[in-house]
């Protein structure tokens, strides 16, 4: 069977397991299966039909597996959106038709050669640059939950860190390409990049308030260094830099310290000063409050999940238990419907897709494509862990998205961007099996 078809049969199941999930939801709410579980089934098949005449057309040689992964990631993501409110689902479904549109877009684009964009590296760097200094500007800056992440133009909120995060990529493959003979050498002077990037991550930690988004470019310029370079000593000097600036945060950064103490001490048993009301309370009743809840809801799920639908998400009057369910705290309504069986299994096709991404990087015959692979897999591997790691408290707390799943456009789309650039790369490199 050829990469193409193989695609299109991985697609039409899952469309069909799309279909089966909607209709647990219906018969779990409405006791009856809905003509609607089948539109959207329906629905998700022609989307990503499209995407893979798109991906015939363009890139015929490429990965036939990391499409198909993506098409399960989102259709889990709009299943348990439309349990949690059915017209965020809807809002989630055109935007992923946004999505692909981006995909299709880049994918035609760059099916040439995709390559020329290194030519414009420094031009990349300085867009990505740009792009996370909007949120600290003071009339479309938005802080949201604390964290000062995204821009609002009219009645359009984005995240720009999304689509800076590509950016970054690009900039870091193609100057470590060009540099990396030098950056190998290991000489004091060559370590002025490392602490350009890690200075402008710490600017940035300050600036939003966010540790996740400092941590995920730190670490995907540090992987992408250890790639370009095999020296692990800019791996630990660099390691050794983010720790000292995160602790100088903690002691400078009141939000830093305060997710650090809710990722330590989530649970109180005499009230402490809540930063929300100004008068003591117990902290997993106010500072705490989403990540303990979110932790009942995973023990909630035991070993089987309640099912689709089935989940324990609202009081009995309709107020949610976590908020931002929809978005930072999704993957917790999915482990309690899904039990750590079906959980697992959800984090195990973020692996095959991380999987697929580094075999793409391993077979690339450039430097630039080598690098861009290694960075844009690694960069969605680690994206995933910060929420995960998060959420069940294994690293302090952020407000980073789950690829593919969580509700929000700009993660969507950007999350689209990237699987077209692996894409691109793969089919660059089995030219040379075909």
């Amino acid at each position: 069977m050829s990469y193409r078809n193989r695609e299109l049969a991985s697609l039409i199941v899952v469309a069909i397991l799309t279909g089966l999930g909607f209709a647990s939801v219906y018969i779990a709410q409405q006791d009856v299966i809905s003509t609607a579980s089948l539109t959207y089934a329906i629905f998700f098949l022609a989307l990503y039909l499209v995407a893979h005449l798109v991906t015939r057309l363009t890139v015929p040689f490429a990965d036939p597996y990391l499409l198909p992964l993506a098409g399960l990631l989102s259709a889990v993501g709009v299943i348990e959106i439309y349990r949690i409110n059915p017209q965020d689902a809807l809002r989630q479904s055109l935007w992923l038709v946004v999505g692909v549109g981006a995909f299709a877009g880049t994918l035609l684009v760059f099916r040439w050669d995709y390559r020329r964009v290194e030519n414009y590296k420094y031009l990349f760097g300085l867009t990505s640059l740009g792009l996370l200094v909007l949120p600290a500007l003071p009339v479309i800056g938005q802080r949201v939950n604390g964290a000062r992440l995204w821009v609002h133009f009219g009645g359009l909120q984005f995240q720009p860190g999304e689509l800076a995060k590509i950016m970054l990529i690009v900039f870091l493959a193609g100057y470590l390409r060009e540099k990396r003979e030098v950056l190998a050498q290991g000489r004091p002077k060559d370590l002025g990049p490392l602490l350009v990037i890690w200075g402008a991550a710490m600017l940035l930690l300050v600036q939003s308030a966010d540790l996740g988004s400092a941590l995920l470019y730190f670490g995907i310029f540090l992987a992408m260094l250890y790639v370009a370079t095999g020296r692990r000593r800019f791996v630990v000097a660099g390691a050794v830099l983010f720790v000292g600036g995160c602790y100088a945060a903690y002691h400078l950064v009141d939000r830093v310290r305060e997710r650090v103490t809710i990722w330590l001490h989530p649970w109180t048993s005499h009230p402490v000063p809540c930063p929300l009301t100004g008068h003591p309370a117990l902290r997993q009743d106010c500072s705490s409050y989403q990540l303990v809840k979110s932790l009942y809801s995973i023990a909630a799920g035991h070993f089987g999940g309640s099912g689709f639908g089935k989940s324990t998400i609202a009081t009995p009057d309709g107020h949610p238990l976590i908020p931002f369910l929809k978005t930072d705290f999704i993957y917790s309504a999915l482990a309690q419907e899904l039990g750590l069986v079906g959980i697992s299994a959800f984090v195990l096709v973020y692996v095959v897709f991380v999987l697929r991404g580094m075999r793409t990087a391993t077979i690339a015959d450039d430097g630039f494509s080598k690098l861009a692979a290694a960075g844009l897999t690694f960069g969605f591997a680690l994206q995933t862990f910060i929420i995960v790691g998060g959420i069940v408290r294994e690293i302090p707390l952020t407000g980073i998205t789950l690829p593919f799943v969580s509700f929000g456009g700009s993660s969507i789309v950007a999350n689209f961007i990237l699987l077209a650039g692996l894409l691109l790369i793969s089919n660059r490199a089995q030219l040379r099996y075909a």
